[in-house]
């Protein structure tokens, strides 16, 4: 191995501690805790080599973000290829993603609350993000029905789904009626 590519190496197990760190951090504390100075204590380098990978704390977030994307896409895609029928595939997926909200609130925040300079829904959009989505119209798009656009559909149901993941961890829903909105939302909207 040379030189060369024993730094790349290194400079991307730097990168992966940081991203990892922050996740950690933002999920025990909120991401109000996640400072460069707390990061580079945590990782013991020093602040400029947390800011030689990242400018900032916004760019920390988005490195979050894509790799809880990526993960969000994963659970996904798993909970839907064992079921059986599109009723069955639509519910696996909303389970599957309101459980992946409910178990990583840090990086549900990372990916859809906070500022992480990411584009969204636009040609520039990053591949892991579009991957997501993906997954959520792979399974959608046999249930959108005739005459509606498979991504306007997706689009509606995640935005249900978001709503519902985003009041239940705001005490506004009580979570013990998670299963019974979700079997609304698939009965209610998705054609069967």
């Amino acid at each position: 191995m040379s030189v060369q590519e024993r730094k790349q190496r290194e400079r991307a197990e730097r990168e992966r501690l940081i991203v990892a760190t922050a996740r950690e951090l933002a999920e025990q504390q909120g991401w109000d805790a996640v400072t460069t100075r707390r990061l580079a204590e945590r990782i013991e380098y020093s602040q400029p080599v947390l800011y030689s990978h990242f400018r900032g704390k916004r760019e920390i977030i988005g490195a979050v973000a894509l790799q809880g994307a990526s993960e969000m896409a994963v659970a996904m895609r798993a909970a839907t290829v064992a079921a059986d029928g599109p009723r069955a595939r639509v519910t696996a997926l909303a389970r599957a993603y309101l459980a992946f909200a409910e178990r990583h609130p840090a990086v549900y925040d990372a990916l859809f609350q906070l500022d992480g300079g990411l584009a969204y829904a636009q040609e520039d959009t990053p591949e892991p993000l579009k991957d997501a989505f993906a997954a959520l119209l792979e399974c959608l798009s046999e249930v959108a029905g005739d005459g509606v656009r498979p991504e306007l559909f997706t689009e509606t149901f995640w935005a249900s789904l978001h709503g519902l993941a985003t009041l239940t961890r705001a005490g506004r829903l009580p979570p013990q009626d998670t299963e019974r909105r979700t079997e609304l939302l698939v009965d209610r909207l998705a054609t069967l």
